[in-house]
């Protein structure tokens, strides 16, 4: 089985979760419609090209090993709103500000300091792009790449190798990484990961649960759960 394999990392990050009001929090782990943003991004796909989008997200599968989930920071800013009034509803961020009158509230975003991950994909049915593509895409990006949001630009290259081998673990293991590069990281006592659905993993999963991240439409901001499993280890020490 073929996986295409590439590292994550940046002095910020930010992995968006459920949203609600003001608050923006970052998961600990990147996200499966967050890489599927960073691939299109390289293919050179736009955001109101939603076909592509959707093709692109239900054509691979996808799993990430954490080598260093990054120290959480939050940050604050102010954004005007207008007054919440019965019966009148806005469409679009224009239509309030349009309103007569704003009100201030203060937002909330979280990021991730130093984060440090490892992707692998493979192919599903019906996919439009072959890994070697999507290789070459990741080492010549035709729009810029970043980790979540905008504010976030990659600190190392990503690397992307495509390997051969029977499972998903085996995949992790040989992936090209920058490990000289992440020995300044603070230590960490665990290793996770998390993949998709798949005929071999190569390792026995902790933990299942629904991760509200399959894109569905960009353009209206709409997600669907997928499956997802997890695996956390000890390191060893030295």
């Amino acid at each position: 089985m073929e996986f295409l394999t590439f590292q994550l990392y940046g002095a910020m990050a930010s992995w968006g979760d459920t949203a609600v009001g003001e608050y923006r929090p970052s998961s600990s782990q990147p996200s499966k419609s967050a890489v599927m943003g960073l691939l299109a991004a390289a293919l050179g796909v736009l955001r109101n090209e939603e076909e592509k989008l959707r093709q692109l997200t239900n054509s691979l599968g996808f799993a990430v090993r954490v080598d260093a989930p990054g120290e959480l920071i939050r940050d604050y800013h102010t954004v005007q709103v207008p007054s919440a009034k019965k019966n009148v509803h806005y469409s679009t961020r224009q239509d309030e500000l349009s309103a007569s009158k704003l009100n201030t509230i203060l937002s909330q975003r979280d990021y991730r300091v130093d984060a440090a991950s490892m992707v692998a994909i493979w192919q599903k049915q019906g996919a439009n792009w072959t890994l070697s593509e999507l290789t070459e895409a990741l080492r010549k990006p035709k729009l810029t790449l970043y980790l979540g949001r905008k504010a976030c630009p990659l600190s190392l290259p990503l690397n992307p190798k495509i390997i051969e081998i029977d499972n998903l673990r085996g995949a992790f293991d040989a992936a090209c990484q920058d490990e000289k590069h992440l020995l300044g990281l603070p230590n960490q006592p665990t290793t996770t990961w998390y993949w998709e659905e798949i005929g071999d993993a190569g390792m026995q999963a902790d933990s299942t649960y629904q991760r509200h991240d399959r894109l569905l439409s960009r353009k209206r901001w709409q997600y669907a759960n997928r499956q997802e499993f997890a695996r956390l280890e000890q390191r060893e020490e030295g």
